[in-house]
Formats: C-alpha cells, sequence, structure tokens
C-alpha cells in the first residue's frame, strides 16, 4: 500500500492591499494545481502602511510619495499589474480616486476568521474588495460586509472590530516575522525552510515545487 504523501505546508506572509501578493498567490496556486502538490496554504499578517491614518491616502499619491513614482511610471505599473491579473483570473480596477489603507484592522479579522477555518477565503474576498470592487478596507462596516458575504456571522466580525480583541495577538505575529528577517511580502516560505521572495512566476514556482518533491526540501 503506497503512503499519499506528506501535504506540503506553505505559509504566506502578505497584505491584502498589495498586489504583488494576489498575483504572487495566484501565480503559486496555478503552479500547485498543475503539479498536483497536496498542500496546506497558511496566510500570516504583514502591514505595508504601519503609520498610515485612519482616513488613508490616495494610492497615486502614496505611491509617489514612498517610492518617488512619475505619474507615467504609476500608469505604466497600473497596465502591468492589470495584464499579469487578467492572466491569472484575477481583475485589477484601478482608479484615480483609489486609496491605500491600514490593514491592522484587516488583520484582526482575518485571525478571528482563521479560528473558524474560514481565513483563506476571507483572505481571497479582502483581495478582491481592495483591487476589484475598490472598497473601503478602512470602514469597519464594509469589513464586516465582506466577512458576511463569506459566510461568517456580521455581527461577531463587527464586534471583533469594535473591541480589538486580537490587536495583541496580531501584534504579536507582525512582529515575529519582522524579527525573522521579512521586510517585504509576499514572503512564501516551504515547509518552515525554505523562503522565495516576491512573486516569482508560475515557471519558478513549478520549478521550485518539483524540487521539493524530488526531495530537496
Amino acid at each position: 500500500m503506497t503512503t499519499p504523501p506528506q501535504a506540503l505546508r506553505i505559509d504566506i506572509v502578505s497584505d491584502v492591499v498589495c498586489p504583488w501578493c494576489i498575483i504572487g498567490y495566484r501565480q503559486l496556486a496555478t503552479a500547485l494545481q498543475a503539479t498536483g502538490t497536496p498542500h496546506e496554504v497558511h496566510w500570516h499578517p504583514f502591514e505595508l502602511n504601519p503609520d498610515m491614518p485612519p482616513e488613508g491616502q490616495n494610492l497615486r499619491d502614496h505611491v509617489a510619495e514612498k517610492y518617488g513614482t512619475t505619474r507615467e511610471q504609476s500608469e505604466d505599473s497600473r497596465a502591468r499589474l492589470t495584464a499579469i491579473g487578467a492572466e491569472l483570473g484575477f481583475a485589477f480596477r484601478f482608479a484615480d480616486d483609489m486609496r491605500m489603507h491600514n490593514t491592522f484592522n484587516v488583520h484582526q479579522l482575518l485571525h478571528w476568521a482563521d479560528q473558524q477555518g474560514r481565513m483563506h477565503d476571507l483572505e481571497q474576498a479582502l483581495f478582491t474588495a481592495h483591487f476589484t470592487h475598490r472598497r473601503d478596507l478602512s470602514d469597519l462596516g464594509v469589513l464586516a460586509d465582506v466577512a458576511a458575504e463569506v459566510g461568517l456571522a456580521r455581527a461577531e466580525a463587527l464586534a471583533v472590530l469594535q473591541d480589538q480583541r486580537f490587536a495583541s495577538a496580531v501584534r504579536a505575529a507582525e512582529s515575529a516575522w519582522l524579527n525573522q528577517g521579512i521586510r517585504g511580502v509576499p514572503a512564501v516560505i516551504f515547509n518552515r525552510r525554505h523562503l522565495v521572495s516576491g512573486a516569482q512566476g508560475v515557471e519558478n514556482y513549478t520549478r521550485i515545487l518539483e524540487q521539493l518533491a524530488a526531495g530537496d526540501n
């Protein structure tokens, strides 16, 4: 009797306002499906903009201020992201009034969803809410709505956000990853040992999965 292969543990440190995080995940998911790799995905919190005020900031202004990006460079980047996303079945719908938000509350909601086995579903829904539908993820009501849309209890989701019951747990998790040297996302760790940073592309992820399956793990 053949022993079934052990599921590959995949830890992903990510933020739902990071476009390369959803691209990297979709690329990895494509490679996982193509290789038929048994796996389990665990998402972990990272804040791209921990000092962002509650009202957020216009996304184009934010990128220009943080990275020195010109408007032309911004347009080129948005076009590239949109094209890559479309190839992976994800719709980026950028607009001039799109905003960047602080995501500390988002990560608290995800922590709560993880306790109910629904973190992955909520993570995907939040990527879509931000990038496809341009919903305001700084609004607690919007976050509770997204939670309800994936089958979680809206009233409890709102209570979790209002009383900040998981604030300490999320801060501890964020600090733990920073202490391990994670400074950018997506950061993907295979079997708790192999760190791969950035969106690598389907071919590279496929090659990595094949190497791991061959015993190089």
